[in-house]
């Protein structure tokens, strides 16, 4: 699974630092020991953390380079995913990471002071007591899109600083169709499989949603 990973960071991402990638690498040691103590990541995924969880996280990157100065929350992190491993790809991009669960919190603190990540801060939160804006909010896999949009709203700055439109970036799988209708015309949705990107088959049925108010 390092092969692997190794492989498809250099094949799609040649400019990153050696500093960069050990960090990523590092963080699957981190992450097996906290996990014994706080159960945060399914102990049988482990074995395909670079892959399952770095790399999935990374999918993001493929859509859009944050540009340097851009706030990001991460809604619902969970032990940090996607935050964790785009705080490391975009030093100069701050990303507040957010869970409504204290102890998965306390893991993303303990990670982030462990790979000495001075761009991610914390909060044990709902989303609706996170204050401030930000152009974009992530997300993987935490609620179906209609409610993710709901719950956003009012998040996004007015000053645009990238490539796309703020809005929401999120990593869901399967079939979107529903999902997708269940959201009001008030938004443009637009979905990207992660397969046309990484060759892993975990990739197969993982997709990157784009949402943004119209």
């Amino acid at each position: 699974m390092k092969d692997l990973f190794l492989k498809e960071i250099k094949k799609n991402w040649p400019q990153v630092s050696q500093t960069q990638i050990d960090q990523w690498i590092a963080s699957q040691e981190i992450y097996d020991f906290w996990n014994q103590q706080i159960n945060v990541i399914s102990r049988k995924d482990m074995d395909a953390f670079l892959i399952h969880h770095v790399l999935h996280s990374l999918s993001i990157v493929k859509l859009l380079q944050f540009q340097p100065g851009s706030q990001i929350l991460d809604l619902g992190t969970g032990g940090g995913f996607p935050g964790i491993p785009l705080a490391i790809f975009f030093p100069e991009v701050k990303f507040h990471l957010v869970d409504s669960i204290g102890k998965k919190i306390k893991v993303v603190n303990e990670v982030a002071q462990a790979l000495e990540l001075t761009n991610v801060t914390s909060q044990h939160a709902r989303v609706e007591e996170v204050k401030g804006q930000f152009d974009f909010v992530v997300s993987r896999a935490v609620a179906p899109l209609s409610e993710l949009i709901r719950w956003t709203k009012g998040k996004y700055s007015g000053t645009q600083r990238n490539a796309l439109p703020n809005g929401l970036i999120c990593l869901k799988g399967g079939d979107l169709k529903e999902e997708i209708k269940a959201v009001n015309g008030g938004h443009i949705v637009e979905e990207y499989k992660i397969s046309d990107y990484f060759e892993s088959d975990f990739f197969e049925t993982k997709k990157v949603v784009y949402a943004v108010k119209r």
